[in-house]
């Protein structure tokens, strides 16, 4: 129970990764915030927390768009009178490469990924400061170090993921507050099951650990960092990709 009492806003919590978050923290003791878009599976998750024993919100919520985070974390703070833990988590990709792309692609992966994660940070960052206590988590991807081929916008995205966790954690430490990222290698989630296998196979022949990870192996790592077992952990880059990128 390292993150008894704790409140925890985690976003693109409906599925995959992000579920697996929300499933853990509550494990953990801690009451979740299911910031989701899709109004199907954010509900669902939060029945999944409620019968941890936890308490939980669905609250939906366009990461990209600032005044709904802010009225977001409103309502959190209006409820619960605190945010302890923020994972940004949300985020989707429109494939294509380099002289493919679009505008309006880039602009929408770009708005959820790396504004989105702007947008939360912003909006929880005063609470914490007056608190001198937060955690902050941002999902990246391995994509983000090393690039990816017809992923141009999320590689983008993911990359910038990567500097803002940096430059976040510089300007706030000095608050009390840890900020990292993690970086996931090829996790089984549902998008993931609906790549061609010869493509997941091409990766897994490439990862040390010769398989997928699982949204639960990510988890774990969200959770620690989450904890005050990493108290003295910020700025960091945490690969959880099987060796992947080594």
């Amino acid at each position: 129970m390292r993150l008894k009492g704790k409140k925890a806003i985690i976003t693109g919590a409906g599925q995959g990764i992000g579920r697996s978050i929300a499933i853990k923290m509550a494990q953990e003791g801690a009451d979740i915030v299911i910031a989701e878009i899709n109004p199907k599976t954010g509900p669902e998750v939060k029945k999944e927390v409620e019968a941890l024993g936890q308490k939980a919100l669905y609250i939906f919520v366009d990461v990209a768009n600032s005044e709904q985070v802010r009225e977001m974390v409103e309502k959190v703070l209006s409820l619960w009178g605190r945010i302890d833990i923020l994972v940004n988590n949300a985020g989707f990709d429109r494939g294509a490469t380099l002289l493919k792309v679009k505008e309006e692609d880039w602009d929408a992966v770009l708005g959820v990924h790396l504004k989105g994660t702007l947008n939360c940070i912003q909006a929880v960052t005063p609470h914490m400061i007056e608190n001198r206590y937060g955690k902050i988590i941002n999902i990246s991807s391995i994509y983000g170090r090393s690039g990816g081929i017809a992923a141009i916008s999320y590689s983008s995205a993911k990359g910038g993921i990567l500097a803002l966790t940096k430059s976040v954690a510089r300007e706030l430490g000095r608050y009390d507050i840890n900020v990292n990222a993690v970086l996931p290698g090829l996790i089984y989630t549902p998008t993931i099951a609906k790549m061609p296998e010869k493509y997941r196979n091409m990766i897994i022949e490439n990862t040390p650990l010769r398989r997928m990870g699982q949204p639960e192996e990510v988890a774990n790592v969200v959770a620690f960092l989450a904890s005050d077992e990493a108290s003295f952990i910020t700025g960091a880059w945490i690969e959880v990709s099987g060796g992947w990128n080594m």
